[in-house]
């Protein structure tokens, strides 16, 4: 494990590695999501998860430390534009840049792919997030979101 310089108001080391999600993570990296407060679809089943690994293995990342995982980034190149769908760190090791290098290391791995652009939704009661992405340099747009779903949940 590396040790990190925090990014928060106390410096502090954070010692966690880095790695790609395997399929074993599924529990605990939903736990993860749920823990932060982070929506939960039919998208986020185990078999939906599986196909965002197969399809961008290099971009579906997780943190681990001695607690376990303590940070996830999902991330999806459409072949056009990025996509952050569920970036999520442990109440435990927020503004210590964990969250941070996830993106990061997401944003160099969709340049390499091409990619020029990065989309991120933020769920309405989830808005204390915009200060970090735009820390990151994301910035805010009113844009009407419409879904549907095509399969049943």
């Amino acid at each position: 494990m590396r040790h990190v310089r925090g990014y928060g108001p106390e410096e502090r080391s954070a010692p966690w590695s880095i790695r790609a999600y395997r399929p074993a993570d599924y529990r605990r990296v939903v736990g993860l999501w749920q823990r932060a407060g982070l929506i939960s679809s039919p998208s986020d089943r185990r078999e939906e998860l599986e196909r965002s690994r197969r399809r961008d293995p290099d971009l579906f990342l997780v943190a681990e430390s001695r607690k376990g995982i303590v940070g996830v980034v999902l991330g999806r190149f459409d072949g056009r534009r990025g996509w952050i769908n569920h970036l999520a760190v442990d109440s435990d090791y927020r503004r210590r840049g964990l969250g941070r290098e996830l993106m990061e290391r997401v944003e160099r791995r969709l340049l390499r792919k091409g990619c020029a652009k990065v989309n991120l939704h933020i769920e309405p009661g989830n808005r204390g997030v915009v200060e970090f992405y735009v820390r990151l340099g994301y910035r805010e747009r009113e844009l009407l979101f419409m879904d549907k779903w095509i399969r049943p949940g």
